[in-house]
């Protein structure tokens, strides 16, 4: 089940940065939990402290502006196995993107209802006019 708020992932997958990046960039705080399929049923985790490790080192390595203080990776239980809930803070420095893909439409994305959608290249630079200091 998807919905503006919370993404349910079967696993981490390529897409990851860029379903990060879009709620970095939503407004409100945003949840994504791995080892739950889209329909809601939970298929849990192995190795779980590899995979925290591996989520942080992804947002911290793969996004800029640095979010380090906008995420927090828990473990979670669910029906008797393990999945992990990352949840994000609607980032203050937006535009957030995807650090190879850079700040363009294929690196910056927002969530549009329960779908992450690439930012136009207008949408971005009001972003960025938005959050300079005058």
């Amino acid at each position: 089940m998807k919905s503006n708020k919370v993404q349910y992932k079967r696993e981490l997958s390529t897409t990851f940065e860029k379903e990060v990046v879009a709620f970095l960039n939503h407004p409100k705080g945003c949840i994504i939990y791995i080892g739950i399929e889209n329909n809601g049923s939970v298929v849990g985790i192995k190795e779980a402290d590899r995979l925290q490790l591996q989520i942080n080192d992804r947002i911290k390595n793969r996004i800029l502006p640095s979010a380090l203080d906008l995420f927090e990776i828990l473990l979670e239980n669910r029906r008797n196995k393990v999945v992990i809930k990352i949840s994000l803070a609607g980032g203050t420095e937006k535009p957030y993107y995807i650090k190879k893909l850079g700040m363009t439409e294929k690196g910056c994305f927002i969530r549009v209802g329960s779908a992450s959608e690439p930012m136009s290249l207008k949408m971005i630079e009001e972003l960025v006019q938005a959050n300079r200091v005058p």
